[in-house]
């Protein structure tokens, strides 16, 4: 009888602990979840910056040109109707009133925390919406977590920058990189996606709708479906204030703008007449005009087609053509996607999100395609011809091939077999393709590479116009303004920029004269002469 009453004493007292154990960690649980919701309810708001602080000269500004500032004292437009921006003057001057988001920052901000507070006192009521499960704002996060904002696709305000990673994304990587293009504010949407900008998005929502995790860091908060986990940065960058892609000075003025139509950036005079007295400068209405590190935001807003594209309309190239660059642009100057006959996660991740959509969805603005022959190209309705310099592009797919997109091929691979071969396979390819294109492509825009690289605007705004989008011209000189994209290789060459011996020129150069033909009799312009070694 002894012994099972010591056994259910034994049990009792086992229970007694066990249940002053999980007494005192649900306690300890319910406040450390409610001192970290006042923390991310409750964070300090940005500072409006001072007049000194939105100037984007200094040691960061990158001479660009000396423009003809006569336009700025058209009677029929004000600067800052011009130029879209602040202007600042010295401070023997009297300052204008700046513009009005300027003006009402403050009282911007008062509004947004004594939401916040409104927000905080109305989830203290009831339990937290957090549970301990939950992914929560990165504990380790070198910025301030700001909250959780609803994201319109069709208005971005987080919209300078954008980054795909969809199996590494951190809150630490999406900072970083907002930062190092001295961005205020990094937004984390959908657990692998990254948003940059100046200002905050204008809505924000409970901090339970932010509850996707980063794919690459566990527990930690980014975002959801068309929510942003917006995280304030600028303290990595001390001068990321900063908010226009141009500072002008024009004798004791500063202006801080964007490139228009009126001020483009193509009308550069001579140096020297800014060398002279600032008070001279400005009477004589010269200006010296910089570009600061931040990108030009008007033109990097995208999002798929609304309705299905009754026109199928392709970007045809040849391997190596600058396809990608030329999406890029296309992206940028009309605001919508583009598709892809293929899958490339690298494209994606870098923001082409379009990539992963099927080529025949429709809903892109137009399909990448490298292919050749009758039936391929008769499924579609119209296309872009993009040409380029078959040297050029023999030497840029087989970069790629051998070191990725952005990469050099080694030394190994030009001396090799590997290097011979490619050029006696791939030259006849690149004849083929624009042959075949011009015989059974049923309506043609002919685009050559090398004029886009040299004319830019007139030839985008004919590509466009192609496509039958309508689009400003603001929007096209931000497009010039970030027309590089991310795929530009750089840096020095690991081997020789002429890697083509005799035998291999005067095959390409049959083929350069037979599609230059091709292109005459088909009333085209003719190749550029520059195609031909001389």
């Amino acid at each position: 009888m002894a012994k099972p009453f010591f056994r259910l004493q034994k049990f009792l007292r086992r229970t007694q602990f066990l249940l002053f154990f999980l007494t005192a960690a649900y306690l300890m649980t319910g406040t450390l979840l409610l001192l970290q919701r006042a923390r991310v309810a409750l964070p300090q708001g940005p500072r409006a910056p001072g007049p000194l602080q939105t100037l984007p000269v200094a040691a960061v500004a990158l001479g660009v040109g000396l423009l003809d500032s006569r336009g700025l004292h058209d009677p029929r437009v004000s600067p800052e109707l011009l130029l879209g921006v602040d202007m600042l003057h010295s401070p023997l001057t009297r300052p204008r009133p700046g513009p009005r988001w300027l003006r009402s920052r403050n009282s911007e901000l008062r509004q947004l925390r004594r939401r916040w507070f409104h927000h905080f006192m109305s989830d203290s009521q009831g339990p937290p919406a957090l549970g301990p499960e939950a992914p929560r704002p990165a504990i380790h996060s070198r910025g301030t977590y700001v909250g959780c904002f609803s994201d319109d696709g069709h208005e971005r305000t987080l919209k300078g920058a954008v980054f795909y990673d969809l199996r590494k994304m951190t809150v630490s990587h999406c900072q970083d990189a907002c930062a190092e293009r001295s961005y205020v504010y990094a937004g984390l949407e959908a657990g692998a996606e990254c948003y940059c900008g100046n200002r905050l998005p204008a809505t924000s929502v409970g901090l339970e709708e932010c509850s996707h995790e980063c794919k690459g860091e566990k527990g930690s908060v980014c975002g959801a479906v068309d929510r942003l986990s917006v995280y304030r940065v600028d303290e990595l960058q001390p001068g990321s204030r900063k908010e226009f892609p141009l500072a002008i000075l024009r004798g004791w003025e500063c202006y801080c703008a964007y490139p228009t139509p009126q001020f483009n950036l193509h009308d550069a005079m001579d140096s020297s007449l800014c060398g002279q007295d600032p008070e001279a400068q400005r009477l004589a209405e010269y200006c010296e005009v910089y570009q600061t590190p931040v990108q030009d935001t008007r033109c990097t807003d995208r999002r798929f087609l609304p309705n299905k594209s009754k026109v199928f309309v392709a970007l045809s190239s040849f391997p190596g053509a600058g396809n990608t660059w030329a999406r890029h642009l296309i992206e940028h100057a009309t605001g919508f996607y583009t598709g892809s006959y293929y899958f490339d996660g690298t494209l994606y991740n870098k923001g082409f999100k379009g990539e992963k959509d099927h080529w025949r969805s429709r809903r892109t603005i137009c399909v990448k395609t490298h292919e050749s022959g009758r039936r391929e190209i008769e499924m579609f309705d119209s296309a872009i011809l993009l040409i380029r310099n078959p040297y050029r592009s023999l030497v840029a797919e087989f970069n790629r091939k051998c070191a990725g997109h952005l990469g050099y091929a080694a030394d190994r691979n030009w001396k090799s077999k590997e290097w011979p071969d490619f050029v006696n396979s791939y030259a006849s390819w690149w004849s083929s393709h624009v042959l075949d294109w011009l015989k059974y492509g049923k309506r043609l825009l002919v685009v050559h590479y090398e004029e886009l690289r040299r004319s830019l605007v007139p030839t985008l705004r004919e590509m466009v116009a192609f496509l039958n989008v309508s689009v400003s011209e603001e929007r096209l000189l931000c497009v010039e303004n970030n027309k590089e994209g991310s795929f530009r290789r750089r840096g020095r060459r690991s081997h020789d920029p002429e890697p083509f011996t005799p035998e291999m020129k005067d095959l390409i150069n049959g083929y350069i004269r037979t599609v230059d033909k091709a292109l005459r009799d088909h009333n085209w312009t003719g190749l550029p002469r520059e195609y031909v070694p001389r």
